[in-house]
């Protein structure tokens, strides 16, 4: 598979990786061996850039990693986040502090049977502590060799700045996808002012734009898509007007919608990491074959009018959730 750089501090990573929250938690019930044979598979494809996080579980998905990277860690990049007391997620248990940076990352490296990660993100920042000195500690890090590289998530542009000016940042993770464009004018120059990569969760629209759910009840009652605005009923119907267009774009390539709106991502630029989550096989190799779809001008003019023309309806998150999110 391609490789592509994350900043220009020398982070290469495959053009696709692979999200592994759904594997324990947000979704439903995943099967550990079957997660383990996604992982197996994904390094024989050459999706080699893991994206994990202490809150996904809490605690279990560095667990799983852990076992999946037994005997082939030099093979992998590993991203993981910090951001909450205990990895218990919520916006009243946020902590940026240099004590909890540390802390969690040891806790991490023990779980996942290293002694170092590759990409060291803040999850969420913590309006208690100036980003100033969560990115010292975070840099501090770096020189111990405990992380390699360090990055944000769903934070603005001026928290960028802020936070590059006091150790480098290789990368920002953030939602961006074809139902999902709210970095691009601000955000997405500014990363390209700094020299640092785009590493987009949720391509695929948290599955929605996979176009295999059809409707609210298709929905398990633990799946957090149940408390998201887009996915409600009254909104449901209205946004899979998207997905219907992008399927009809995708039957003329002779791929799948997910596919098409991998590609479009990888065509933004080739500074964009996205990174689809599966817990079977079947869709980690249809995800993987995005990378070789390529989008002609026509095709990419069509998703612009696409888009244009058809309006997301509800907010990415609910208020809870939003109250995490940094927009400066």
């Amino acid at each position: 598979m391609e490789k592509r750089k994350l900043g220009k501090q020398g982070l290469e990573v495959p053009a696709l990786g692979l999200g592994c929250m759904g594997m324990t938690f947000a979704y439903h019930k995943a099967d550990e061996a079957q997660c383990l044979k996604v992982l197996d598979r994904a390094l024989q494809l050459g999706v080699t850039f893991l994206d994990t996080a202490q809150s996904y579980g809490p605690f279990t998905n560095e667990e799983l990693l852990g076992k999946a990277l037994r005997g082939r860690r030099s093979k992998v990049v590993v991203a993981t986040k910090f951001a909450w007391k205990d990895g218990q997620a919520g916006p009243d248990n946020l902590d940026g502090s240099p004590e909890n940076a540390r802390q969690t990352l040891e806790g991490c490296l023990k779980r996942l049977g290293t002694d170092y990660v590759d990409l060291y993100y803040l999850h969420r920042l913590d309006p208690k502590v100036p980003i100033e000195e969560t990115v010292g500690a975070m840099g501090q890090l770096v020189k111990e060799g405990k992380a390699r590289y360090i990055g944000l998530s769903e934070v603005g542009p001026l928290t960028l700045r802020r936070a590059h000016a006091v150790h480098p940042l290789s990368a920002l993770q953030s939602e961006y996808s074809l139902w999902e464009n709210g970095l691009e004018e601000k955000i997405l120059p500014t990363l390209r002012e700094l020299g640092i990569g785009l590493v987009p969760f949720s391509p695929v629209g948290r599955g929605f734009l996979t176009g295999q759910l059809k409707g609210f009840a298709d929905l398990g009652e633990k799946d957090m898509r149940r408390n998201l605005p887009r996915f409600q009923p009254e909104n449901f119907g209205e946004n899979l007007r998207l997905v219907e267009e992008v399927k009809k774009l995708a039957a003329t390539k002779g791929a799948t919608a997910s596919q098409v709106a991998l590609a479009w991502l990888l065509h933004q630029g080739k500074d964009v990491v996205p990174i689809p989550g599966t817990t079977r096989v079947e869709h980690l190799e249809e995800n993987a074959k995005a990378a070789d779809i390529h989008l002609t001008g026509k095709d990419l003019a069509r998703i612009e009018e696409i888009l244009s023309k058809i309006r997301v309806v509800g907010s990415r998150y609910n208020d809870s959730m939003m109250k995490m999110v940094s927009a400066d």
